[in-house]
């Protein structure tokens, strides 16, 4: 698949839950940047991981920001609004860290069909 029919692919696709949006949300704005493949590589953009690529700037940069995108009504209430750590093993730039690297396993399984 080329870069329009993935991104095509993605905006059609329903997402329940609001990791699933977020992740979609994600994967739209790495293509968006990407040039070339699509592998992780390819998207991590320079970084050598997902994290460091959140932790670098190239995405969302604050928590509340970060909690607003892939949080549920109810969890984002919980959280207080990105205030509270998503849980007690990560921080907000962690998840999305996560998420990005979901987005790019879907990028990448969407441009080997």
């Amino acid at each position: 698949m080329n870069k329009t029919q993935i991104i095509e692919n993605i905006s059609v696709r329903k997402a329940r839950s609001a990791w699933e949006k977020a992740r979609n949300i994600y994967a739209l704005e790495l293509l968006e940047e990407a040039e070339g493949g699509f592998t992780s590589a390819d998207l991590l953009n320079g970084a050598r991981t997902w994290k460091e690529f959140s932790e670098g700037g190239s995405s969302l940069i604050y928590d509340a920001d970060i909690a607003e995108r892939v949080c549920s009504p109810s969890e984002l209430k919980r959280t207080r609004g990105g205030e509270r750590a998503p849980n007690s093993r990560e921080s907000w730039l962690e998840c999305q860290a996560r998420c990005l690297s979901q987005a790019a396993t879907l990028i990448s399984t969407l441009a080997r069909k």
